[in-house]
Formats: C-alpha cells, structure tokens, sequence
C-alpha cells in the first residue's frame, strides 16, 4: 500500500482539526509540529485499517450491484418454446 499522504492544505486543516479536538475533548495543547507528528503516526498505524476497511466495503457494494445485475438480465430472459 503506498503511504498515505495528503496535499499541503488537507494537511493543515486535519492537523487544526486534530488540535482542535485534543483541546476541546481532551484539555490537551498538541500544537504545529507535535500535531503534524500524531496526524503522521494516525495515518502510518491506523489509517491502513481504514483503507483496507473501505475496499472490503467497496467490494461488498461491488458484488452487490454484480448480483443486482445479473438478476435484471435473468428477469428479461424470453421464454423459448421447444423445437
């Protein structure tokens, strides 16, 4: 899996998101650079679970909608007389 990585603005909005939330919920300051190194350490040890947890969902859905499908083309099989 390539390592997750987010463009410079996503990444300042999840690192004040990130502080805004330790301060609020928790009465923690993790500010600038400790905030960039726990946004790091979420996305490197927790984030593979939510990926991997999204493309089993993606492929549930997948298979899903296979099967919806194939069922709508067996519903407009015609019928055939014998020969």
């Amino acid at each position: 899996m390539p390592k997750i990585t987010f463009d410079k603005d996503t990444r300042a909005k999840l690192v004040g998101g990130l502080s805004d939330y330790l301060r609020t919920e928790l009465d923690l300051e993790v500010k600038g650079f400790d905030a960039e190194f726990l946004l790091d350490f979420i996305s490197e040890r927790l984030g593979p679970y939510y990926y991997n947890q999204g493309l089993h969902d993606a492929a549930a859905l997948y298979r899903e909608k296979l099967e919806a499908i194939t069922e709508a083309v067996w519903d407009i099989e015609q019928p055939v007389k014998p020969l």
